[in-house]
């Protein structure tokens, strides 16, 4: 049966297929709506009915957002690792008393702003432990901190917890929080601790974490004040492709409520240093057709109401964001400067994506490199940094742009310092 709205390749490819599969995927297609159960049947494809999946996904992904793959010049900015939560699927945190604990004092975070700045990048994203020597005002006080010196530098910060967590501790609702971050310069959140938006597989993650209901709340409570997030799953540990059917279709119905997902990014689990895994609940992270599924699913099932798929190459290295970028993806995500938490669970992708790698690994599947802002406006688009006579793109960021960042020690008189430092002179902030 000829399919009329795919191309002539694709319907030879899906004369092959399974009937429910060939269904499911003529309604996508059809630019019919992909449920929970077909997503299920999605999950569970093999052989050639991936093969069609993830063809149909690319095919989506051309008429939803074109033949770009866009990349952002970010740096990561991981300001403590001093956390009290203890989730087992997370190697980044640390207690206080820990000999690799550390805490950025409010001086230092605002150098390396100012680095990024001067290398080039557009944002800077912000996230940290859940540290309670900081206090809940820490949060206003470095975006004031960093937007007074660098008042155009887009500042992507804090996650449905860490605005939980500042809610909490100054008792103030979440919506005040919210606002005043925005009124003091935030400009979009990260929708991450959303793992699995599932109570059993949270309870499971962390008991000691926001809610699935908190989270969905805090989300779209930012977006009612005018702050963007990203949404996220994290998969491949304790849960289940129903659970990811699900999450997906909430994802979707949050976007058509609030409209303010900027992007969804699907993040595999990282297993290797996290005591979920070495206590043996977890399994040893998604497989390779589990992450093709992920993200040619999310685009059938998203990509209507969010058209930017992003690929996380620092947990799925360049060949395999390569892969999901021709399975429904269009977004390379950002180069990552000093990323922490995925390394220290055990990521060997590294800490930097330069431009010029990000545009080989483009032009490499015949697609357009675009270099864009947090809020996806294009600022440049073509090849502009990679030259094939000089094929060392993958060079060591340390080595070429040196960073003088500073590891601080948690001694009780370091969070006094740090103490007078962020609430004392208000001139400073």
């Amino acid at each position: 049966m000829v399919n009329e709205f795919a191309t002539p390749q694709l319907d030879q490819l899906l004369c092959s297929v399974s009937k429910p599969v060939g269904c499911i995927l003529d309604k996508a297609l059809a630019d019919q709506e992909i449920s929970v159960s077909d997503a299920l049947v999605l999950f569970q494809t093999r052989g050639l009915d991936l093969l069609a999946l993830t063809a149909t996904a690319d095919e989506l992904r051309r008429r939803q957002v074109g033949e770009r793959i866009t990349y952002v010049k970010v740096r990561n900015i991981n300001f403590t690792n001093v956390c009290y939560t203890a989730c087992k699927f997370c190697a980044f945190g640390r207690p206080e008393k820990d000999a690799e604990a550390y805490t950025f004092n409010l001086e230092e975070v605002v150098q390396q702003a100012v680095e990024a700045w001067n290398w080039g990048c557009t944002e800077i994203c912000m996230q940290g432990g859940l540290n309670p020597k900081l206090g809940g005002d820490i949060y206003l006080r470095l975006v004031r901190a960093i937007k007074t010196a660098l008042p155009n530098l887009h500042l992507h910060a804090f996650s449905p917890f860490e605005i939980q967590y500042a809610s909490q501790l100054t008792g103030k609702p979440p919506e005040y929080v919210l606002r005043e971050l925005k009124e003091a310069g935030l400009g979009s959140i990260p929708g991450t601790a959303a793992e699995i938006l599932d109570t059993d597989i949270r309870q499971v993650l962390t008991k000691n974490k926001l809610s699935a209901a908190a989270w969905i709340e805090i989300i779209k409570t930012a977006h009612r004040v005018g702050l963007p997030s990203t949404a996220t799953i994290m998969y491949g540990h304790v849960d289940a492709p129903h659970h990811w059917a699900n999450h997906l279709a909430l994802i979707r119905q949050i976007q058509r409520e609030t409209g303010g997902f900027t992007e969804f990014v699907p993040l595999g689990f990282i297993h290797q240093n996290t005591r979920l895994y070495t206590e043996g609940q977890a399994r040893p992270g998604p497989t390779g057709p589990e992450h093709l599924k992920m993200h040619a699913v999310a685009r059938l099932m998203l990509g209507q109401d969010i058209p930017n798929l992003q690929v996380s190459w620092v947990k799925l290295g360049p060949a395999m964001s390569q892969m999901c970028l021709s399975a429904g993806a269009n977004d390379f995500g950002g180069t990552l400067i000093n990323e922490r938490i995925s390394r220290m669970a055990g990521a060997t992708s590294g800490q930097y994506m330069p431009p010029e790698e990000f545009e080989r690994l483009i032009l490499d599947l015949g697609r357009i490199p675009a270099q864009r802002t947090t809020l996806y406006h294009i600022l440049r688009e073509g090849q502009r940094h990679y030259n094939p006579a000089r094929p060392q793109t993958m060079r060591s960021f340390e080595a070429s742009q040196p960073i003088q960042s500073v590891m601080v020690t948690t001694q009780p008189c370091h969070f006094e310092a740090v103490g007078r430092e962020i609430y004392g002179a208000p001139q400073q902030c």
